[in-house]
């Protein structure tokens, strides 16, 4: 695991659905719960719970698998602001993933969450990733 928590979960995340993995563990940050809870209530995954193993807390989270073909992959993860270039947006300007298909996380002043979310509170924030 690197320094860039979220790109270690997308990472994670990404990999495990290409090799066609039930279960992912990745380690248990406020962060990560965020994102994981919002994947958690889209639908992106099936389930989350908590795991511990000497004094460190892991989550373990069991992916969704809709694809039909082996070469298809369901799940695409993209992060965007990365520690070295931060990519901000206002509510306005927010980008639509697939004509509103997909989602956009945004770290805002009142925490993780949703494109659809920080439009309807019209705040803006830094943009952490899009799902798809």
């Amino acid at each position: 695991m690197g320094r860039d928590t979220i790109a270690d979960i997308i990472t994670s995340i990404r990999n495990a659905d290409m090799n066609r993995k039930r279960r992912v563990r990745i380690t248990s940050t406020n962060i990560t719960e965020s994102i994981v809870k919002i994947l958690l209530r889209e639908g992106f995954i099936k389930n989350a719970r908590k795991h511990q193993e000497r004094n460190k807390s892991f989550l373990v989270l069991t992916l969704r698998h809709r694809r039909k073909r082996p070469y298809r992959n369901s799940l695409n993860l993209k992060r965007v602001s990365r520690p070295s270039l931060r990519i901000y947006s206002n509510y306005q300007r927010i980008p639509r993933i697939l004509g509103g298909m997909g989602i956009v996380i945004l770290s805002t002043s009142r925490g993780i969450m949703t494109d659809r979310e920080a439009r309807l509170e019209r705040i803006g924030g830094e943009i952490l990733c899009y799902i798809w």
